[in-house]
């Protein structure tokens, strides 16, 4: 196995853009196990997907800047940033 292949899924995995992916497609998953027990057969992955997305999908993200602190892809943006002061973020 290539190091650098290692290496990259290791960075990978700690990044919080992908955390984030990773507990979004958790919550994905648990919808489509509630509405496949509702509806007495699988719905699919896609079909929970876009439900999820329509109908729950930013009171999670509410819900989740509320709370979970540690997730920086929630954090807030500074202000400005001195190594690039022309842009206003």
């Amino acid at each position: 196995m290539d190091i650098r292949l290692v290496k990259d899924s290791d960075l990978l995995k700690r990044s919080s853009l992908y955390r984030e992916f990773q507990a979004e497609r958790e919550e994905v998953l648990r919808h489509k196990w509630i509405e496949s027990e509702k509806a007495g057969y699988d719905i699919g992955f896609e079909h929970a997907l876009i439900d999820w997305i329509i109908h729950h999908r930013s009171k999670w993200r509410t819900w989740r800047k509320q709370n979970c602190p540690e997730c920086p892809y929630y954090m807030k943006k500074p202000e400005s940033n001195p190594l690039l002061p022309n842009i206003k973020f």
